[in-house]
Formats: structure tokens, C-alpha cells, sequence
């Protein structure tokens, strides 16, 4: 048998293809079958089955919510990195002398998304991060504008905190995205995790998205 996919013989596409997350939340939902699967674990003799079939759904009720307090502290994590890159860009803006203005409500909405409180803090963390990245640039750009304030030792230093704590933020991100990625994944596991999840109302969850202007950024030309 031919393999179904040959990369040596195509169909190919040259012109290439961009990808986005798609910020769509996906119900869990089971049909007829799963229902009935549920519910005959207490027809079989003896009782002793529909007793072992509650005990495997409380084992993934409980690994479900350790699964959600993982995402609680992975994005916490990521909280954290944030908070402490605008203490950085704000040190910035006063080396700068106030040529970039932040948002005087930054801690409050750090706080306000810190977690993933609100009514959604997927996309709301999501938002957040694009406006820090924003400032960042906005930072970036009056750094580079002035090249005298380079020789500023406590400027330099600061910018290269900045920098330090973007990575830390990215690979803050890749954790916080594996373990949503396992969520994801296992709300759809049939039968217990599955049947579990759709009784319990879970739903996907979104990860991280890059914002538009650095994937923009990222397709230009850079040498």
C-alpha cells in the first residue's frame, strides 16, 4: 500500500500558507451512545460495575481540576513576568523623560487579569499581553531614535532586563500553552474524561496568540 501522504510527489504548495489560532471556546458534548454507556455500568451484575465506573469518573473529575489549578499557576507565571516587564518599561519612560506614556491604570489591569479573572481570562490575558508588547515597542523605537541615551548605563541595563524578561515571558508562554494543550485534548477523551467534561460544562480552551503586528513584523525583511 502507497503512503497516503508522499512529500516527494505532492500535490505541493509553493506559494505557501499562513496559519492563525482560531479563538473559538468548544463545547464538550456527548450523544445517545455516551449517555447510555453511563448509565448501564449499573445494570451489570453485580452492582460492583456501576461502583467502579463512579470511582473512574471521580478520578477525572479530580485530575480535571489539578489540571485547571496547573493552568491557574502557568498563567500566573506569565502574570508575573508581565508585571515586572512594566516596572521595567516604566523605569524606562522616566530615563526617557516621560517620551513614552503609559497607561496609569497598568498595575490595576495587571491585577484585574492576573490569573485569568474576568469573564473570559483567556482572551483577556491575550489583550493584556498585546498592550505591554505594544509599549515595549513604543519604548524600542525612542531607544533606537536617540542613540545618546545608548551610552546611559542604567537606560542600557534596563532595556536589557526588557529583553531578558521577553524570553522569559515566551517560554512562560510555551508551558502555559502545553498544558492547556492537554486540556484540550483530554475533555475530548472518550469515555470517562469525555462524559466527565461535557456533564461538568467544559469547554476548549484559547491559547496565546501572537497580535497581528508582530506577525506582521515577522514576515519582513530584516537584513
Amino acid at each position: 500500500m502507497a503512503n497516503e501522504l508522499d512529500e516527494m510527489s505532492g500535490p505541493t504548495l509553493e506559494e505557501g500558507r499562513d496559519v492563525n489560532v482560531i479563538a473559538k471556546k468548544i463545547d464538550v458534548k456527548i450523544g445517545k451512545g455516551s449517555v447510555f454507556f453511563d448509565i448501564i455500568w449499573w445494570f451489570l451484575p453485580p452492582i460492583i460495575g456501576g461502583i467502579i465506573w463512579t470511582v473512574m469518573k471521580m478520578k477525572a473529575r479530580s485530575y480535571f481540576r489539578q489540571l485547571e489549578q496547573k493552568i491557574q499557576h502557568d498563567a500566573s507565571q506569565i502574570d508575573n513576568y508581565l508585571e515586572q516587564r512594566v516596572q521595567i518599561l516604566q523605569n524606562c519612560a522616566r530615563l526617557l523623560d516621560k517620551a513614552i506614556d503609559l497607561d496609569k491604570d497598568t498595575f490595576k489591569t495587571v491585577a484585574a487579569y492576573r490569573s485569568g479573572r474576568g469573564a473570559d481570562g483567556d482572551a483577556a490575558r491575550n489583550e493584556y499581553a498585546e498592550k505591554i508588547g505594544e509599549i515595549g515597542r513604543s519604548v524600542n523605537i525612542a531607544f533606537e531614535n536617540y542613540p545618546n541615551l545608548k551610552a546611559h548605563q542604567e537606560l542600557a541595563d534596563a532595556m536589557q532586563q526588557n529583553s531578558y524578561l521577553q524570553r522569559e515571558i515566551t517560554a512562560a508562554r510555551e508551558v502555559y500553552n502545553d498544558t492547556v494543550n492537554a486540556w484540550n485534548r483530554d475533555i475530548f477523551a472518550w469515555p470517562t474524561k469525555m462524559i466527565v467534561a461535557a456533564k461538568a460544562g467544559y469547554t476548549t480552551r484559547i491559547p496565546f496568540i501572537a497580535d497581528r503586528e508582530t506577525k506582521e513584523a515577522a514576515r519582513g525583511v530584516f537584513f
